[in-house]
């Protein structure tokens, strides 16, 4: 997702969003612990988006 389409969520939304992505990251983290990671790339995905709603609720001021 785009910063612009976080931005149109509420707090709520984005705090769940978050909560779903670190737990797919940690799914990511044990299919590579594994050897069985189909996508790498969906690491760096994750990690910026966890990283754009984290911005974005510090604007709004959580």
């Amino acid at each position: 997702m785009k910063a612009i389409e976080f931005r149109d969520l509420t707090n709520e939304e984005l705090l769940k969003k978050l909560e779903e992505m670190k737990s797919e990251l940690l799914k990511l983290r044990f299919q590579e612990a594994r050897k069985v990671l189909e996508n790498p790339m969906r690491f760096r995905i994750l990690k910026k988006d966890i990283a754009r709603i984290n911005t974005i609720l510090n604007e709004k001021g959580k």
